[in-house]
This record gives C-alpha cells, sequence and structure tokens, in this order.
C-alpha cells in the first residue's frame, strides 16, 4: 500500500489525552499531533523514540499531522495507526496475498451483521463452487511485541473485542465462515499469542470459539517508510495452548 501522504520523522516527547501526542520535527519545532490509536499503546509510547507522521494539510484540521509509526528497542518498526489495519488486509485480500481468503468474487467493508448490532470489517462473498457462501472477517491491529519474536493481543481489556468474538461464532453456527485475522503492524514479531495477563475473559473466548471451529490467522506487515509503503504478506503462527 502506498500511502498518500510523504511521512515525516520526529522525536516523541509523550502522548496524553489518548488522541494526542507532542513530537519534535525534525527541523527542531515542537508540535502536537494526532494519535489514532485507542487503546494502552503498551511498549510504544517511550519518549525519546523515533516516529513519523503524516501531514494532511488541511487547514481545517486542529491537528493537521497524524502519528502512523514508530520505532521501539531502537530497531522495530510498530504501526499505531489502527485505522491502518482494515486497509491493509482489505488490500492483500484484493491481492490474492492471503491464501486462506483467496478466490471470493466480491468484498464489502463495515457491513452490519449478528445478534448485538455489529459491524465486520469485511464480507466476502461468492465462490466458484458457491455463489452464495459468506466469509466473515474481523481485524485486530497487533503492535504489542513482548520480546524474543512474541507478541500478543489485546494490549488492554477490551469488551468490544469481546463481544466480537461472539458475534464471529454465532455466525460460524449459522454455516458461515468466520475469520478473525490479526494484523501485526511490528517488525519484530513473529508469533502472536493471547494477552491472557492483560484480558483473560479474551483469551478464554478467543480459545472457544475457535474449539468451536472459528478461523484465526495472523500476517505481518512488511515496512518501507523511506518510500511511505507498506504492505500486508508474510503469514505468522497463532499459539493458543
Amino acid at each position: 500500500m502506498q500511502l498518500q501522504k510523504k511521512l515525516q520523522a520526529g522525536v516523541l516527547l509523550k502522548r496524553y489525552k489518548r488522541f494526542l501526542a507532542d513530537i519534535t520535527t525534525e527541523a527542531g519545532e515542537s508540535i502536537t499531533i494526532h494519535c489514532p490509536n485507542t487503546g494502552s499503546m503498551k511498549n510504544c509510547q517511550k519518549a525519546g523514540s523515533r516516529v513519523w507522521y503524516s501531514d494532511s494539510e488541511n487547514p481545517k484540521r486542529k491537528y493537521a499531522c497524524t502519528w502512523e509509526f514508530v520505532e521501539v528497542d531502537e530497531r522495530h518498526i510498530v504501526g499505531i495507526n489502527t485505522g491502518l489495519a482494515n486497509k491493509l488486509v482489505h488490500e492483500a485480500i484484493a491481492a490474492d496475498r492471503i491464501d486462506e481468503l483467496a478466490g471470493y468474487e466480491s468484498l464489502r467493508t463495515e457491513v452490519a451483521y449478528g445478534e448485538q448490532k455489529s459491524r465486520i470489517d469485511l464480507l466476502l462473498k461468492g465462490r466458484v463452487s458457491d455463489p452464495d457462501a459468506l466469509c466473515y472477517v474481523e481485524v485486530k491491529n497487533v503492535s504489542l511485541g513482548l520480546g524474543d519474536g512474541l507478541g500478543s493481543f489485546p494490549d488492554a481489556v477490551t469488551t468490544r473485542g469481546q463481544k466480537h468474538l461472539q458475534e464471529l461464532l454465532h455466525m460460524h453456527t449459522l454455516g458461515h465462515r468466520a475469520v478473525l485475522l490479526f494484523c501485526v503492524q511490528h517488525s519484530g514479531i513473529q508469533r502472536i499469542t493471547p494477552a491472557d495477563n492483560i484480558d483473560p475473559e479474551y483469551g478464554r473466548l478467543l480459545r472457544e470459539v475457535v474449539s468451536k471451529g472459528v478461523e484465526v490467522l495472523a500476517y505481518r506487515v512488511e515496512f518501507d517508510l523511506q518510500n511511505s509503503r507498506v504492505t500486508l504478506r508474510e503469514k505468522l503462527p497463532v499459539l493458543l495452548n
């Protein structure tokens, strides 16, 4: 995916009020930028870290710039813009880079579904063997690295994420494919596990729904920040035991 705006670099001063971050630009100017991440951003907001941001060049926005990526442990790149995850997965499916989700005739986004007034991130429909086949895909952004190649989700308690697991299981019981896809925006993560120490209920529900037929996948992003390009490409193992 080619990002719409060229990335600019800076240094993180602090993140606060969830949606704001102060940085120092390469020109030495201190500015406040938008932080598009509602999670805790555990291990991703250390003062002094190198960051990359985009400039909307929109004078009507109170904070024209958006925080996109951060360097952690002075070597790994992490995408903190959770809104980018759905776009990356959408592009990867359309380009047939996710084998498990290839072969569908149509792809829709943000479709109302389920028993709890939810919206599925991606709805795939129609295959050669079954024109009415449906596949519900829920996307989760992974940014929490624990070291030694291990990453986990979530980085904070997520009742919304728990609800999504319940909705996926419901669609599976109705005879449809239901898939949870972890979009891993962390260059140092090589395998994924549920963050039981952070949200044990999410971990319990994830194992339950998978045991009943919900599929779980994880794919990692490749970063080319110099050219403002990111691509979802590499499949990773998900560890549930």
